[in-house]
């Protein structure tokens, strides 16, 4: 028998429901593996709606086991449900020891962590923090085991690292293009999204550059804004400005280009081979785009709610116009290399491990 799986997320208008995302698609590659799973989440009227068993975006029946924490990400877990797994992966943005503590005697991997809380875990998925490229070669010996450039230690937590286990669900994968896709001279379609939440207002002030691009005939293609509903103005003409766009993954090849932010959007798009250009929500996230903008992945436009917006619409401008397009082409092309779609598949099987099965 597979050992359970414990997957614990928090939802709120910080995070939106990337993580929540992440942590389904790592189920269903666990599934695939024979394992069950109970994703435990805590957070805002999000983790409400997800305790219902619900999924986020489909509304369909969640196939896994769902508790609702309640609103906070200290929550304990039930020891009932602890008694019945052997391995837990938190996946809460924020992190520390005791929350760690308080899932043992379970073996506990994280994903994601730029403290040190993580040291005391067992495993430490870090597709992004720690760089996004890593050779495969040369290996070394340690402990008696064969180690890979992108293995690592922290202390007693062994550390994986590089996109090779950032996740994307199983849509994207399906739909990743097998040969190289070529960029048009110039972006004709632009979606443009920062989550679900957007608490720092990113939607609004990209709307500001590009509504500027046009009225001064800077830019003649089209956008639309997936936007909260406090959205605060009136689309100029080519501007469609929607709450959602269903079956987002599905649609993303539908565009040219896309701004985002550092989320599991940004994450699905590289895989699929689609321009990005991103804006981070805070400093973490700029450390992020600026990795992955080094190794020519994405076009990093700084951090955001900081961000001068004058300069950042003559960059947009260059990168959205004829002189973007050879950028444009090394993004779809390394960005692709960066995330295979295999993500989810390679947590699924190092949980596997830590977890005592086969």
């Amino acid at each position: 028998m597979q050992p359970h799986l414990i997957l614990r997320v928090h939802a709120d208008l910080r995070l939106g429901l990337g993580h929540v995302a992440r942590a389904l698609a790592i189920e269903e590659a666990w599934r695939d593996l024979g394992g069950s799973a109970t994703l435990a989440v805590s957070g805002d009227e999000r983790a409400r709606g997800l305790g219902t068993g619900r999924h986020p975006f489909t509304g369909a029946t969640l196939p896994c086991e769902v508790l609702d924490l309640g609103e906070t990400s200290a929550a304990p877990l039930p020891e009932a449900l602890k008694a019945r797994a052997k391995v837990a992966l938190l996946d809460l943005w924020d992190l520390d020891h005791a929350q760690i503590e308080a899932l043992r005697p379970l073996k506990v991997a994280v994903m994601e962590d730029d403290g040190d809380a993580h040291e005391g875990a067992d495993l430490l998925l870090q597709p992004f923090l720690e760089g996004v490229e890593f050779p495969d070669h040369p290996l070394k010996t340690l402990d008696g085991r064969k180690v890979r450039p992108f293995e690592g230690t922290h202390g007693s937590c062994r550390v994986l690292r590089g996109t090779r286990f950032a996740v994307v669900g199983a849509t994207a994968l399906e739909l990743r293009p097998k040969r190289q896709p070529l960029q048009p001279l110039a972006v004709h379609k632009l979606l443009v999204t920062f989550g679900g939440s957007d608490g720092a207002g990113l939607a609004q002030r990209a709307y500001a550059v590009l509504e500027q691009l046009v009225r001064e005939d800077r830019w003649r293609g089209t956008c639309t804004i997936l936007a909260p509903s406090d959205f605060q103005a009136q689309p100029f003409p080519g501007c469609s400005v929607l709450k959602t766009l269903p079956n987002l993954t599905r649609r993303l090849q539908d565009f040219d280009a896309l701004w985002c932010s550092a989320g599991v959007t940004l994450t699905e798009a590289l895989c699929l081979g689609v321009p990005v250009t991103a804006w981070g929500q805070n400093e973490r996230q700029h450390r992020i785009l600026a990795d992955l903008a080094q190794s020519s992945a994405c076009f990093d436009l700084g951090i955001g709610p900081e961000a001068q917006l004058d300069i950042t619409a003559r960059a947009l401008e260059q990168w959205l116009g004829p002189e973007g397009q050879d950028s444009r082409n090394e993004q779809s092309r390394d960005g692709r290399s960066l995330v295979d779609g295999m993500g989810a598949s390679r947590i699924a099987q190092e949980l596997l491990h830590l977890g005592g099965g086969a």
